[in-house]
């Protein structure tokens, strides 16, 4: 008896000391406590538990328990609806074994920020490229209602279904904001103040990256062969096709956001006609991708820069083409608006410091497009159409439905007769709304080009300060600019 006892004793030892394999339940890092979920919608919830698990969820705000299983692969997804309470809540997640309560959650605006460098840059800006305003920006950043999420920059070979690395969800703080992205958190704090509701910043950017590496490879095999396999995914990852994708918004989807800002250009601007079909392409890519229809897409045009030669003219060196691709996008793209930059450009600094002027004009668009201030002014004067009098041009704009400014008097405005050689030109405005152009080496003007150089500081505004992008009237791909000291 004894000795059936021993050899009972020792099964059960034995049985203890084998490692649990119930997996816990386990959430996307994007989905924690101090998130912010899009207020008053239906939003997605997910993660990962043994394959067939029961799980409930139980939240503050609901009185129904929502009860679900996981997929044969351990993972669970579901929809709950959210209320514009701006009151904290919590969301308790129980699995047979393990359970996680998230607390401090509020409903809100989530915008999703990403690009290159210049979305990248912090509020303490770059060393020796500052931000203009960090101080009393960080003086007054504290800010219950303001959370942040910054994703760390990892390329992946492959679809990540959670971010590897990245700073949790926290408040806006003196502490917290100086690293993250400006343009971003100009962005909220203004939207949170306007709006008086609680907003999420989710921040994704890697500089110096092209938009080839945030496109996926379903979508991305529609322009080139895509295959990583012999790949240096630790080399030049942020030019890597698909590999921002995979490691940066793969694992953010299906996160419910309101929408999208977008900064980027400077690392394709020698292929604007490619631009034009892979930019696009990324912002439908993402729009299915997320499945909650076409979400508002607000992106920047490039500001002007001193990239080597500013004489160049009719080639892609100069990057008035590319600036003229992401204006063209705004028709590509439904439910896009465009931030226009020429007049705070840096001629020597590819990054400059007026970010917060930036998200200004970003948050114009969406006052104006999604939240309904029919009064704000969002569209910068788009060149519409000319007319030919006398000895010059006479050139009309869209969106200048209170007329055209200039602060002192226009220039960067150039003129070609039928040869296509343009000449610097005269410009002033006419009936408040207009822009004649004209030249005494012009007698019979065919075209006008504006601001079209690499580094020039725009002249050219509506009656709210929002200035015109560089334009040309024409489509030539011959042209040149007369050189004096040819004559």
């Amino acid at each position: 008896m004894r000795k059936v006892l021993l050899i009972t004793l020792l099964l059960a030892l034995w049985i203890l000391s084998i490692p649990s394999v119930t997996a816990a339940i386990k959430l996307p890092a994007i989905v924690s406590s101090n998130m912010v979920l899009q207020r008053n919608t239906t939003v997605v919830l997910w993660g990962w538990a043994d394959p067939g698990e029961s799980v409930s969820i139980k939240t503050s705000w609901l009185n129904e328990t929502i009860n679900i299983k996981t997929d044969q692969d351990g993972n669970w997804k579901t929809n709950v609806k959210t209320t514009d309470s701006k009151n904290p809540q919590t969301i308790s997640i129980q699995g047979q074994s393990s359970g996680v309560t998230l607390e401090n959650v509020l409903f809100g605006e989530v915008w999703l920020c990403s690009g290159q460098s210049n979305m990248q840059q912090p509020i303490k800006g770059y060393n020796g490229q500052p931000t203009f305003g960090t101080n009393m920006a960080t003086a007054k950043s504290n800010n219950a209602n303001l959370r942040l999420f910054t994703v760390d920059r990892v390329g992946s070979k492959s679809p990540l279904q959670d971010v590897e690395k990245y700073t949790a969800w926290q408040p806006a703080t003196p502490e917290s904001v100086l690293d993250f992205s400006a343009v971003a958190y100009f962005f909220g704090q203004q939207l949170q103040e306007i709006l008086d509701v609680p907003v999420g910043m989710i921040h994704t950017s890697w500089g110096g990256s092209n938009v080839e590496a945030w496109i996926s490879r379903e979508a991305m095999v529609s322009f080139q062969a895509v295959n990583l396999d012999d790949v240096d995914i630790t080399k030049n990852i942020n030019h890597i096709p698909t590999a921002l994708f995979n490691g940066m918004i793969n694992p953010l989807i299906p996160f419910t956001i309101r929408g999208a800002l977008w900064y980027q250009g400077e690392s394709n601007r020698m292929e604007p006609q490619e631009y034009k079909k892979l930019f696009p392409a990324m912002v439908k890519d993402w729009r299915t991708r997320w499945g909650i229809g076409d979400f508002p897409f607000y992106y920047v045009q490039i500001a002007p820069y001193m990239y080597g030669d500013n004489q160049v003219f009719s080639t892609a060196e100069n990057s008035s083409f590319i600036r003229e691709a992401q204006l063209q996008c705004l028709d590509l793209i439904p439910k896009s608006g465009i931030a226009i930059t020429m007049d705070i450009g840096d001629d020597y600094c590819i990054h400059p410091p007026k970010k917060k002027e930036v998200a200004d004009r970003l948050l114009f668009n969406a006052l104006n497009q999604t939240y309904g201030f029919s009064t704000i002014d969002y569209a910068a004067p788009v060149y519409d159409s000319m007319e030919k009098k006398d000895d010059g041009i006479i050139l009309k704009f869209k969106n200048a439905e209170t007329g055209v400014f200039a602060h002192e008097e226009l220039t960067g405005f150039e003129i070609s007769g039928a040869d296509k050689v343009f000449y610097p030109a005269r410009a002033e405005i006419v009936n408040r709304t207009e822009v004649l152009v004209k030249s005494d080496q012009v007698s019979d003007p065919e075209a006008v080009r504006y601001a079209w150089r690499n580094w020039i500081v725009g002249s050219l505004y509506d009656t709210n300060l929002l200035p015109a992008s560089s334009f040309r009237t024409d489509d030539w791909e011959d042209a040149t600019r007369f050189n004096q000291e040819q004559e």
